[in-house]
């Protein structure tokens, strides 16, 4: 994995500050949580779809 250099000094300082992540890999993420996510995304997906279909329909 490559550092990243920041972008300037205070945002290097909220980095550590806050601690958040700069990449995250999603595939390193518990299996549950994995599965929820991939679920999550193809219900949005699917509901989303619906919607588009079932306003062209009742037109």
């Amino acid at each position: 994995m490559t550092e990243k250099k920041p972008f300037n000094d205070a945002t290097e300082h909220m980095k550590n500050i806050e601690g958040y992540p700069s990449d995250m890999d999603l595939k390193k993420l518990p299996r549950p949580l994995r599965y929820f996510g991939y679920f999550f995304i193809t219900f949005f997906a699917l509901s989303v779809l619906f919607i588009i279909i079932a306003n062209i329909v009742t037109k």
